[in-house]
């Protein structure tokens, strides 16, 4: 579609929708009470079956860099957007349904979703959310009735699967992409037009300071907080041990939010090369420890896209090296409070940090549970004994025949050291546990957890479901009954399909 930003369309009606999950602070958000909730009427709308007066669908037109190369136009292929809500405290709100039909941009595709995909998009936005990293969020989550044909592997072995949608929510749901396609057609009015309106309707304050006048300084303001957002967000990303696990430039949100969450994976054991992706296990170009680097590659596409309408490569390049520093000025800031230092020291802070991350990565040991447990150490006293520091360990290792006496060692001398870096501090214990406790969750969306959910909901059974979503509301809290989702990864689950490794097909 040349000349455009987004095209009309339908969502495609279905045989029998049906709610099966919704986020309850969202329902409060958007003033949508109990009665409209429980009425048959709600699972049609947010399967696209009925369209409220006032809601205009439409799927947006975007390109992108797929694992590095230009993909061209891609667009919205199954996401279909049913309008803005003005919300009373939170501004407008876009409703967007993911898996409603074909569209425009779907390509061969069939524009829908499978409830497998869709329990993971609506139980990961939600627990992003309340582990405070910037995120889309998901309202609502429904069956449709259908069938849908899906390759879960893309290794020649389709099934029929449940269909689903999910009702997302965001202030804006432009991408990096949105603004690399009128550039790459050489469509600068498009190009203008798209980024005035990102600046004017998510940015404002950007053009309040530069006195209402778009030009290149106001562009230069905007493109430089585009960059600060994506920085902080993928420091969120690594402090909770998340990976997208497809970065590309049309999954890059211009507001700084995660969004897309395909073949995303959290962290068991700390391998800073793992990636979920297994269309992307041979390069790993999107693994855990290449996030930051992707995101400085995706600025960088932005960067030329919106050039045109700047015309200053060396202001633009500035932004582009600040990220750099930006990114390790937060990445030892986080690292701060996930050891629980007051503030940061200096250099060898730093090397204790990166000591720290050799030494997670030696053998298996799981990063969540890893951090909550240091927050149990016993910080006074001078020198330590294995009786001491081991405890702390035990429940983060995967296969204690890999602990050789040299690696006690190692942990031996690593713990020693933190020790009395904690000592410089002079704070009290109950300081340094309450900052590590609230820096380093108890519980994330662990990949198997979410499988689990999905096997029994796809008996019709949404129990865990319902259960997940209630951990993940306090992820930083210790939860009693529920101490067993905060465990580190079972091995039954290890290689299991959908726990270790995941697919873009949904």
């Amino acid at each position: 579609m040349f000349n455009a930003a987004y095209s009309w369309v339908k969502p495609t009606p279905v045989t029998k929708p049906a709610l099966i999950a919704f986020s309850q602070s969202m329902v409060e958000l958007l003033d949508i009470s109990t009665t409209e909730l429980a009425h048959y009427e709600f699972a049609e709308i947010f399967t696209g079956n009925k369209i409220l007066k006032g809601m205009q669908p439409f799927a947006m037109c975007y390109g992108g860099h797929q694992f590095g190369h230009w993909a061209g136009q891609l667009g919205d292929g199954r996401a279909i957007n049913l309008g803005e809500v003005l919300t009373n405290i939170h501004g407008r709100k876009m409703l967007q349904l993911k898996g409603a039909g074909r569209t425009p941009y779907s390509r061969t595709a069939d524009g829908l979703a499978v409830l497998r995909s869709s329990i993971r998009e609506f139980l990961c936005s939600e627990a992003m959310f309340h582990l405070g990293v910037p995120t889309t969020r998901a309202l609502s989550l429904c069956l449709t009735g259908e069938q849908v044909n899906r390759d879960m592997f893309y290794d020649g072995h389709p099934k029929l699967e449940l269909g689903a949608v999910v009702c997302r929510v965001s202030s804006s749901f432009l991408r990096f992409g949105s603004f690399q396609l009128p550039a790459a057609r050489k469509d600068l009015s498009l190009l203008k037009q798209l980024v005035d309106y990102s600046i004017s309707t998510d940015f404002p304050s950007l053009l309040s300071d530069n006195a209402g006048v778009f030009n290149g300084k106001l562009y230069l303001s905007w493109f430089a907080e585009i960059s600060n957002r994506t920085c902080s967000l993928i420091v969120h990303w690594l402090r909770v041990g998340f990976v997208h696990g497809v970065m590309n430039t049309d999954n890059m949100s211009i507001i700084g939010e995660t969004i897309d969450y395909g073949p995303y994976g959290w962290i068991d054991n700390f391998d800073i090369h793992w990636t979920p992706n297994t269309t992307d296990a041979q390069g790993k170009r999107y693994c855990f420890g290449a996030q930051a680097e992707i995101g400085q590659w995706n600025l960088f596409q932005l960067a030329n896209a919106i050039f045109p309408l700047i015309n200053d490569a060396e202001s633009l390049n500035l932004i582009l090296n600040q990220y750099a520093d930006n990114y390790q000025q937060q990445w030892l800031a986080m690292m701060t409070e996930k050891l629980g230092f007051a503030q940061y020291q200096g250099k060898d802070d730093q090397q204790l940090f990166t000591d720290l991350e050799g030494l997670l990565s030696v053998i298996e040991t799981d990063m969540t549970v890893f951090y909550r447990q240091l927050a149990k150490l016993e910080t006074k006293k001078e020198l330590l004994q294995e009786q001491d520091w081991l405890p702390i360990l035990v429940p983060c290792i995967y296969d204690f025949a890999e602990l050789t006496s040299s690696l006690k060692e190692q942990w031996s001398q690593w713990f020693s050291r933190y020790i009395k870096r904690c000592q410089c501090d002079n704070n009290d214990a109950e300081v340094r546990i309450a900052l590590m406790n609230r820096t380093n969750p108890n519980f994330v969306l662990r990949n198997y957890l979410a499988q689990q959910a999905i096997e029994a909901a796809e008996q019709g059974d949404y129990s865990e479901i319902v259960k997940l979503q209630k951990i993940l509301l306090c992820p930083y809290d210790e939860q009693g009954k529920y101490e067993k989702y905060a465990q580190k990864r079972p091995e039954w689950a290890r290689n299991k399909a959908g726990c270790s490794a995941l697919s873009c097909s949904s």
